[in-house]
């Protein structure tokens, strides 16, 4: 493991920078109150880390953006500093090869952590050992030099040693710096058990004089700590939390570690979210997804929301006050009189707070809409070009209020297109097509762009272009974007022939999460126009033959300074730079040095001996220590720079002077000139707008560049189209399809011809009235407010039952609200008109009502092959709203109508069941039947006196019930009995042939004929008798019907029916009351 602390002591400079080749070192985003144990929320940075949809991470809540605030992590710009610290690990001294490298760990191992020795000593205060000089210093040229400059040689540095001793199993060690000229640095050791998969001790040290000596401070914290969180508006506040397996308590300290307070807490804290400018406000979420917050630097928390979205809470301003902003799960939340803001519920995870944006994602029906709001209004929607149709979105950065988004439109698969925005972040215009990305293993988006510091409007892209990937720059904010110019030389100085466009330059973007790494490409604000970056000449981006290349004019040439790949930072506010071997299996004991932005290096010596820097891996030795080794370049410089060491350059985009529409002139230090920059000097000297021009402006939305940089609208735009209401005797800007580029700081000349004309609103008839209702549903319920949407000023609207409305829309911008009475199908009209026109908008609204119950009507005999009617009775009684789905046996697709009552033909004998579905919009309900059907039966109307009809109530059951009991008293085989809804009650008896009795052929009525002769009764004429009860109730037989046309039926047949129907009676009234005696007339 190797680390690198630069720590400046004279001059009364009392800067540090921290910095690291591990690959798991222990911060991530501190600037922004980020922990050393785990990632959280990472800063969306321009560099191309797209976190989704995410879409999407998005920088902790803030004013200015993580990337700047952390930088201090791995620039020095800021903090002029005169030496380093390397950590390192010394080797046994049997000199045994390395082993291979461990993996990684358990649940608390992030990239934010470093993996450090096996073994500590048990000293509780670190000493100085024997300083170490530097033996030689090498000087290395690069390109055309390495053939001309002769060899030199340099001012030997100084390095000193320290050891690391103590806890001799921890495995794992966390450096923070303080930062903001003071001189305390803490480190946190843990060791983390493979067989445990946990950490099982802690230990923190604490040094006050930029790491010369430490002292353990587990008798004051303990020696389970899991995390280190440090306040980003007051980095002398610091928060550490216990290990939560074993206790759940946090230890604050307001000077910077000196002293500690304990506190118990009462939720397991798995995130931590400080507020951007309250120094004690903070928020902590917890695995069961509920909110705390804390406005004492967490003394006491306070639950403010459950169910909330995993990471998806967010701090934001609310003038004059701050608030929480949270989305949580719709179906759960209990909080009244929400306000829905869109047609759907928002996509999961897709809640972005960033800047002055919030963004969501909404998909309704397979539809995918976006939605921002700017500065905390109201939300709009998204508008990109007609025919983008996006897959998939995701915010790369709002930087200088304007968007940056990653669109993979619909015939894109591997990669995406670059869209830029207007300020309030709703109307996009494409920049570059095909960005190059990537998914790292938990799924994050990587877009290879990535944003050049010190510089406006200077981006470089990796696009691909015929299924190869090469580097592109763009001086105007993605106006216009051009292939890199390759060095003329490699770095021993031979001729590189690389043509464009056949030939060019091309870098790898990538830049780490983790401040303490240098990543592949690096810039900085304090040195304008210096690109560090790892790539290759060639027709393409390689992953070999890779070399270090630097530019000092912006991009615009470009030197070949390594064969191999470096990790390089900037010292001395940005004058120096400082380059060192990342390859882990490798020993080395030198850095490099160069006072000249890049054009010279000098190599130094730290070690006698090589060391081993790993950036992945655990060496196994058992003597194998942690070292730390300074080194303090202050020998290098002579003294402090004069006014005599600086020089002019001039920006310029291949020769061309104006750049983001200004002629910018900085002050550098002259090459050669040993001499220390002076903390806070201006490196823009001068700066002189230019005349606008056209690639000082981008198109504007529905406008599209053409070849000759002109903008043309595109096919799908109606140029004449007014955005926004615009009334007589009023004005409106008209566009010439171009847009001024935000933060382009051009001045108009005396013939604009780009900027928006102010133009007067002429009279012209209403058209594109549009109508909706607030959600875009076209169906709501019974009683329930309804709220249209109309896009027209001065409006009437009918809401077709009757009630008409004048409005002016524009004193109801929460919409218009309309209460139905009774259910239906609406048509729902608006209509504008005036003295130029006319123009109107319907839409049919659907009022539903829950269907309470639902009753089959159907025979339960019915003749094969014949017609059956079948009606579905529904309470209460709707119209045109209601759908109908009827199953029939054995079928595998319902017959859907939007009439209650169909007829059916049957094609088999037996038993068939019939089931009806009744939907009424927001409910089904469903009754059953069964039909015997055959192929011929006998029946028996029935009728009672006036006196049964006091007793029924007329619903189905009481009318199943009769059925039921008439049918107990005889075979079921035979007889069947159907009631008759309503009053007069009657009834019809069916009488069927036995199952035993043939069921085709010539014989079948035959049978049924001898059957019915069997009973031995005959009744020719009308057949008239009555049963009597107690309580006067007759019931009254009228002939046999027969299902056959020729009616054959006997006297005795009739008789015996009869009979079986009083009896019948009889137990129809047991079901009401007791009946002492019953008679029979």
């Amino acid at each position: 493991i190797f680390a690198v602390v630069v720590n400046s002591c004279c001059h009364g400079w009392n800067d540090i920078l921290i910095v690291s080749f591990a690959l798991l070192i222990a911060c991530q985003g501190f600037g922004e109150g980020r922990s050393l144990c785990q990632p959280g929320r990472l800063p969306k940075k321009l560099n191309g880390v797209v976190r989704n949809v995410p879409p999407d991470y998005v920088s902790p809540g803030r004013n200015k953006k993580a990337p700047n605030s952390a930088k201090h992590f791995i620039d020095v710009s800021k903090n002029p500093d005169s030496s380093f610290e390397f950590i390192h690990r010394t080797l046994a001294s049997n000199n045994r090869s390395r082993t291979k490298r461990s993996k990684a760990f358990g649940k608390y191992s992030h990239r934010n952590e470093f993996r450090g020795p096996d073994a500590f000593s048990a000293d509780k205060i670190l000493e100085p050992l024997q300083g170490v000089y530097s033996p030689r210093t090498e000087y290395r040229r690069t390109g055309e030099e390495a053939k001309t400059v002769p060899r030199q040689t340099d001012t030997l540095l100084v390095t000193s040693t320290f050891a690391l001793s103590g806890d001799y199993a921890h495995n794992v060690a966390m450096v923070h710096w303080v930062g903001d000229n003071s001189s305390v640095i803490l480190t946190l050791t843990k060791q983390y058990d493979f067989n445990l998969g946990a950490f099982t001790e802690s230990s923190l040290w604490r040094s006050v004089d930029y790491g010369s000596t430490y002292i353990k401070l587990n008798n004051k914290v303990g020696s389970n700590l899991a995390c280190l969180y440090v306040c980003p508006t007051n980095k002398r506040k610091i928060m550490m939390l216990s290990d939560p397996e074993r206790e759940h308590s946090i230890l604050i300290s307001s000077d910077e570690g000196a002293s500690f307070e304990k506190y118990s807490i009462n939720f397991y804290m798995d995130g931590l979210l400080f507020h951007p400018t309250q120094e004690n406000w903070l928020l902590a979420s917890s695995p069961d997804n509920k909110v705390y917050s804390t406005m004492d630097f967490g003394r006491t928390w306070q639950l403010i929301s459950e169910n909330v979205t995993t990471g998806r809470f967010f701090w934001y301003d609310l003038i004059p006050d701050s608030a929480q902003y949270a989305k949580c799960r719709a179906q759960r939340c209990t909080e009244s009189n929400k306000q829905y803001l869109f047609p759907e519920d928002i996509d999961t995870n897709s809640l972005v707070v960033q800047d002055d944006y919030v963004f969501v994602q909404v998909t309704k029906s397979g539809q995918t809409s976006y939605f921002v709001s700017y500065m905390r209004e109201s939300f709009k929607q998204i508008q990109l070009p007609k025919y983008c149709l996006p897959k998939d979105m995701h915010i790369i950065s709002t930087d200088e209020k304007q968007v940056f988004a990653a669109v993979q439109e619909w015939n894109q698969n591997d990669t995406y297109s670059l869209y830029i925005s207007d300020s309030p972040g709703v109307y996009f215009t494409l920049s570059l097509e095909h960005l190059r990305t990537r998914r790292e293993p938990g799924g994050n988006l990587l877009v290879d762009l990535y944003k050049v510091e010190g510089i406006n409007g200077i981006y470089l892209a990796n696009k691909l272009v015929h299924r190869e990937v090469k580097t592109f720059i763009t001086y105007n904010k993605g106006q216009t974007w051009a292939l890199l110019q390759a060095p003329n030389t490699d770095v021993f100085g031979n001729s590189l022939h690389c043509i464009l466009p056949y030939c060019s330059l091309h870098l790898h973007l990538d830049v780490p999460v983790n401040p303490y790494l240098p990543g592949r490409i690096s810039s900085t604000d304090s040195a304008p126009g210096i690109i560090v970056a790892t790539g290759n000449v060639g027709t393409e981006l390689s992953s070999t033959n890779l070399g270090m290349f630097v530019t000092s004019d912006a991009g615009n040439s470009w030197i070949h300074i390594f064969e191999e790949e470096l990790g390089v930072w900037f010292l001395d506010n940005g004058g120096a730079l400082v380059a060192v071997s990342l390859i882990a299996t490798v020993p080395t004991r030198h850095i490099w040095i160069s006072l000249d932005e890049g054009r010279k290096w000098d190599r130094h010596s730290f070690s006698l001996a090589p060391l081993f820097l790993d950036g992945s891996g655990i060496l196994d030795y058992s003597s194998s220590k942690w070292h730390l080794i300074k080194i303090d370049y202050k020998a290098i410089f002579s003294r402090r720079c004069m006014d005599g060491d600086y020089q002019t350059w001039h920006l310029n985009n291949k020769g061309e002077p104006c750049v983001m529409g200004e002629k910018q002139t900085f002050m550098k230090r002259r090459p050669g000139a040993r001499c220390m920059l002076a903390q806070g000097y201006s490196r823009v000297i001068s700066s002189e707008p230019c005349v606008c021009r056209q690639y000082d402006f981008e198109c504007d939305y529905g406008y599209e560049r053409q070849v000759d940089g002109k903008c043309s609208s595109a096919f799908w735009f109606n140029p004449n189209t007014i955005t926004g209401s615009c009334g007589i005797s009023q004005n409106f800007l008209n566009s010439t399809g171009y847009r001024k580029v935000l933060s382009n700081n051009c001045k108009e000349g005396g013939n604009d011809v780009y900027s928006a004309r102010k133009q007067q609103c002429s009279p012209r008839p209403p058209k594109g009235l549009r109508l909706m209702t607030s959600h875009g549903e076209l169906t709501a319920t019974v009683g329930s407010n309804v709220t249209f949407l109309v896009h027209l000023d001065d409006v009437s609207l009918d809401f077709g039952d009757g009630i008409t409305v004048m409005y002016n829309l524009s004193q109801r911008g929460d919409g218009i609200k309309h209460n139905y009475r009774a259910a239906g199908i609406f048509r729902v009209t608006a209509h504008a008109e005036n003295s130029q026109g006319y123009d109107s908008s319907s839409m049919f609204l659907h009022i539903t009502s829950p269907v309470e119950h639902v009753y089959l009507s159907a025979p339960i005999v019915a003749i094969v092959k014949n017609e059956v009617n079948l009606t579905a009775v529904v309470w209460p009684v709707y119209q045109r709203i209601l759908t109908f789905f009827w199953w029939f046996e054995n079928s595998s697709e319902p017959l859907i109508t939007l009439d209650g009552s169909i007829t059916y033909t049957f094609q088999k004998e037996g038993k068939n069941k019939v089931m009806v579905q009744v939907s009424s919009g927001c409910n089904i309900l469903q009754d059953t039947k069964v039909i015997i059907v055959k192929k011929f039966f006998k029946s028996l109307l029935l009728s009672f006196s006036p006196t049964l009809d006091d007793h029924n109530p007329d619903i189905p059951e009481w009318r199943e019930d009769v059925g039921r009991v008439v049918r107990t008293a005889v075979s079921q085989v035979h007889l069947l009995v159907s009631l008759f809804p309503g009053v007069p009650t009657t009834a019809e008896l069916f009488i069927l042939p036995e199952t035993q009795l043939p069921e085709h052929g010539k014989g079948d009525k035959e049978a049924l004929k001898q059957y019915a002769s069997q009973l031995n009764f005959k009744c020719h004429g009308k057949c008239d008798i009555s049963f009597v009860y107690f309580y006067g109730v007759c019931l009254s037989l009228a002939p046999l019907v027969d299902s056959n046309p020729i009616h054959n039926s006997s006297a005795m047949l009739m008789l015996l029916s009869v009979a079986f129907v009083g009896l019948a009676a009889l137990f129809v009234f047991k079901f009401k009351r007791y009946v002492p005696c019953c008679y029979i007339n």
